[in-house]
């Protein structure tokens, strides 16, 4: 695989790590501040504002230009966005960085899809995808546990600092191995153009109701651990940590998975996602049968995602694709925001915490229908492509 993913996964380790790092530093931002706990819980929510607000603009507003000039612009931003973060004198001022930060998050993922697949033959664009995602799962495994021990330890600055460096670091990276001139430079009209496809907005779909079910469960999972399955709070860190590792390497995985088969593998993939819930559900109180079907369903889970982030560049079937890559990251933070509203609904309900569990599975179940209507699309085009070879752009013939 090209150097240049590596400065990808470099990129997304630091995005992930400063999204996620906050919410182990809540008592020491609020403590250096003066300012309460939820008062600095609302950063979270300003940061995802910030992401589905950059996502679709920046990447609009870089379309005209190289994969790397943009991708670089961006690493800038996501650099003096956190390097504010780092010497904020004020809450306002910290939250008005972090939202600056976030306007890369997306576009960077958008823009760092497509880059990927064009480092590779078509053939393997699902793997290179997989590994710039990877980044993000270990940063989860490394980068917040890691950020937040550095805080209680020493300050919460000096992790917002480091997390700046890595920026640089891909910067570098970025400019040393990824080519100035990678693929043509699309533009606006056409980009838009591919959400006039019905099969942009079936993936897009896909992705908002399939990995709600993740956000459904992993939302709520701390006390699904603790009041179901007696587990001791002190071991959720540890049982959270082989979460993480089973996400990394259902990334790793799913890349090869998805390169072979395509769709047909996320549906698979999410109805065995329904029924290890299902089975999570009927034994969660059982705690190592509860534990090793958690880290099973973050490996599920985590297979698909390089799958559908490749899915929705070829759906577009346009020169490019930044804007729906873009706009499948969006996707991703609306089933964030579903999963989590509808798990609170049946908790607020009283119905217990197996509800939220079942409630994955069944928007896993849902989800797993859509990749079915997609595959079939797939089909469809492909069976089109070789019987029009002109209706179909040359890059995504091999690759359908």
């Amino acid at each position: 695989m090209p150097r240049a993913l590596l400065a990808l996964a470099i990129g997304a380790f630091g995005i992930g790590t400063t999204e996620f790092v906050v919410m182990g530093m809540l008592p020491e931002i609020a403590d250096g501040l003066g300012v309460s706990v939820p008062s600095v819980g609302l950063l979270i929510s300003a940061y995802a504002v910030g992401v589905v607000v950059g996502a679709p603009t920046l990447t609009a507003l870089g379309v005209r230009f190289p994969p790397r000039r943009t991708l670089v612009g961006l690493m800038v931003l996501f650099v003096v966005g956190n390097a504010l973060s780092a010497v904020a004198p004020t809450y306002e001022t910290l939250a008005a960085a972090r939202v600056l930060t976030a306007l890369a998050h997306g576009s960077f993922f958008g823009v760092g899809a497509v880059a990927a697949r064009r480092l590779v033959a078509p053939e393997r664009s699902t793997s290179a995808i997989s590994l710039m995602i990877t980044g993000l799962t270990v940063a989860n495994v490394v980068g917040v546990p890691l950020g937040t021990f550095v805080a209680q330890q020493t300050s919460w600055r000096l992790v917002l600092a480091a997390i700046a460096v890595i920026g640089l670091v891909t910067i570098a990276g970025l400019m040393a191995w990824l080519p100035g001139e990678l693929g043509e430079p699309a533009d606006l009209r056409t980009e838009l153009a591919a959400f006039r496809r019905g099969q942009v907005w079936l993936v897009l779909g896909l992705t908002m109701v399939g990995f709600s079910a993740l956000f459904a469960v992993y939302s709520y999972v701390s006390p699904i651990l603790t009041e179901l399955g007696g587990i001791p709070v002190e071991w959720v860190t540890p049982v959270l940590a082989l979460f993480g590792a089973g996400t990394t390497v259902g990334t790793l995985v799913g890349g090869r998975l998805g390169d072979r088969y395509g769709f047909s593998f996320v549906a698979v993939g999410l109805l065995a996602t329904a029924l290890v819930l299902a089975a999570f559900a009927l034994v969660a109180r059982t705690p190592v049968a509860a534990v090793v079907l958690l880290v099973l369903f973050g490996t599920l889970a985590f297979a698909l995602g390089p799958v559908v982030q490749n899915g929705v560049i070829e759906a577009a079937r346009v020169p490019g694709g930044s804007l729906v890559s873009a706009a499948n990251q969006g996707a991703f933070n609306v089933a964030n925001a579903l999963g989590a509203a509808l798990g609170a609904a049946v908790l607020s309900e009283g119905l217990g915490y197996t509800a939220p569990i079942w409630v994955g599975a069944v928007l896993a179940l849902v989800g797993a229908g859509i990749a079915v209507v997609v595959r079939a699309a797939d089909r469809r085009e492909q069976v089109r492509s070789a019987a029009e070879p002109d209706a179909v752009p040359a890059e995504y013939r091999t690759a359908a």
